[in-house]
């Protein structure tokens, strides 16, 4: 059973201020993801800081080539549950996970799992930028070589182009392939991220607040990449803005101390949540 806790107190705000972020990328209904068509299945995950439980309980599943977004207050364990799908958690000393996460229908923490292979397929984005202290060029070509994933000069500047393509940002750098990562400005180095994850062809992108930290123009163009990039890799964002769940997502997962307490459409969430709890924070009541 999940661990029941009170909602967290908060005066509530009067009806009349409350905002229901617009959703506006998509026409018409999704259907909920079957089993068969679930990229990603988590089936009674819990999580562990050492004597510390910070996830409960939480059944998810997560279509493919669609975009998924966590939402939920400080602490309530959406990026926890983030790095548990390709396992960025087992760096942490003293964490252990109950439960499945299946990925293609494959446990990723059976004992045979080949963590190098699973974090090639499912690629992740932080929060903060990260390049490399190399060249914009050398950024991208870096797991490419390292995976020998290219025959040659000719075919790694080839999938260089195409990830810095596919991250659109080609075109503004196209000239200075030589120049430092750490020269561009602080969107162009994180969508130069965005292309160094792409590069190695992962089939799942998890992004865990990628633009928190950006200017308004450059976290429009995150979204509108987020937004194209679903046409070919199954996205996962964490977010504390709810507008931009609304705007890039297809589904949304809200969380609350450490449980999943509703999962749907998006449209669904933010404009007819099955629970009082997303209710009140998709309004503003606390949060």
């Amino acid at each position: 059973m999940a661990r029941q806790e009170p909602l967290p107190t908060q005066a509530a705000q009067p009806a009349t201020n409350e905002r229901r972020p617009q959703v506006t990328h998509r026409q018409g209904q999704l259907a909920a993801p079957s089993a068969s068509e679930a990229k990603i299945q988590v089936s009674g995950l819990n999580f562990f800081y050492g004597a510390a439980q910070a996830l409960y309980e939480i059944n998810l599943r997560i279509p493919a080539q669609r975009v998924t977004a966590f939402i939920g207050p400080s602490g309530c364990g959406k990026s926890t549950f983030l790095r548990t799908l390709n396992r960025m958690n087992d760096i942490i000393v003293g964490t252990r996970v109950e439960g499945r996460v299946e990925i293609d229908h494959e446990n990723i923490y059976a004992p045979a799992t080949d963590v190098v292979a699973l974090r090639r397929k499912v690629g992740m984005v932080f929060q903060k930028s990260n390049p490399f202290p190399k060249s914009i060029y050398e950024n991208v070509a870096y797991g490419l070589r390292i995976n020998r994933m290219a025959r040659g000069k000719s075919e790694l500047e080839a999938r260089v182009e195409a990830a810095l393509k596919d991250a659109a940002i080609w075109e503004e750098v196209k000239d200075r392939l030589q120049a430092s990562a750490l020269s561009l400005s602080g969107g162009q180095q994180q969508r130069l991220c965005i292309a160094r994850a792409l590069a190695i062809n992962p089939e799942v992108v998890l992004m865990d607040e990628p633009a928190s930290a950006l200017d308004p123009l450059a976290t429009q163009k995150i979204e509108e990449l987020i937004i194209k990039l679903r046409e070919h890799y199954t996205i996962v964002i964490v977010t504390h803005n709810m507008q931009q769940a609304a705007r890039v997502s297809d589904y949304t997962a809200f969380f609350l101390l450490g449980q999943l307490i509703e999962f749907n459409e998006t449209g669904k969430i933010f404009t007819a949540p099955d629970d009082e709890r997303t209710e009140d924070y998709i309004t503003g009541r606390f949060g």
